[in-house]
């Protein structure tokens, strides 16, 4: 739980907006939408404060796993989405979808990744100008999982 707590810290020091995910934007929609498009959760739980629209088994959402959308209690805004894709996504497709890594210097205006290492040695490619992490599996090409979380100064 660490090691997210540090991704979430790096992607809220960044000043942009949040990249939505199948229509739903992390700091912008609300829980009643997610329940609106996807349907009844598999299940929800509230952990750390925080409530989990999870989908999952015979409620996956299309592509995936499982995603978990985890919504402050109080606001009822989306603050983050997880996704964990069902398909084996290779780092050329996320590379071509989101963009390349950052040249050394002075950050581009179009988005670009800074691979990270969490504190435990997982890889990750952390787009700061859109609100995403993307953590790899060990064998450093693959995807494990999508982190969408909103940024300050957004919409």
């Amino acid at each position: 739980m660490k090691t997210i707590a540090i991704v979430a810290l790096l992607l809220a020091a960044a000043p942009a907006v949040a990249k939505p995910w199948q229509g739903i934007e992390p700091g912008q929609s609300k829980r009643d939408q997610v329940i609106q498009k996807f349907g009844e959760p598999s299940r929800v739980v509230t952990t750390e404060g925080k409530e989990v629209i999870a989908y999952f088994e015979q409620k996956a959402i299309k592509g995936t796993k499982q995603v978990q959308f985890k919504v402050d209690p109080g606001t009822k805004l989306v603050e983050r989405i997880d996704v964990f894709p069902g398909p084996v996504i290779d780092k050329e497709s996320v590379e071509s979808t989101y963009g390349p890594a950052c040249p050394s210097g002075k950050m581009p205006a179009s988005p670009c990744y800074q691979k990270k290492l969490t504190d435990d040695f997982r890889t990750y490619l952390l787009y700061p100008r859109l609100g995403l992490a993307v953590f790899l599996n060990e064998d450093g090409k693959t995807v494990h999982s999508f982190i969408f979380t909103p940024q300050p100064g957004g919409k």
